[in-house]
């Protein structure tokens, strides 16, 4: 069985199957703030959408992460690395991509375990 989370007419936010959690890639909701600010607001939407399906930030099994300038790295990983729970750090990958819109700086997609 497949549970779906926040189900629009295009995608649901996340679903979850035998166990794990896929989120969509979360976007900053207010893009006009620089890398940290898309950052931290990224990661808050995470944050609730793994609470609603019932996991937190301790279980993220896996991280893809693109900005749309690597020259953001070092501000995203700032905001990032206050945000990890220490000891559960997930494998992670982050690419430069061009996004579906110009003014969104990050996007991330997480899988995780309930």
């Amino acid at each position: 069985m497949v549970q779906r989370i926040d189900v629009g007419a295009r995608m649901s936010e996340a679903a979850i199957h035998n166990g794990t959690v896929y989120l969509a890639g979360q976007i900053a909701e207010v893009p006009g703030q620089d890398i940290e600010g898309q950052t931290r607001q990224v990661l808050a939407a995470i944050d609730a959408l793994l609470i609603k399906a019932g996991t937190d930030k301790s279980k993220i099994l896996m991280t893809q992460i693109f900005l749309t300038d690597l020259s953001d790295f070092a501000g995203m990983n700032r905001v990032w690395d206050g945000w990890v729970v220490p000891g559960h750090t997930p494998p992670r990958a982050t690419v430069q991509a061009q996004l579906a819109n110009s003014d969104w700086k990050i996007e991330v997609v997480v899988t995780a375990a309930l």
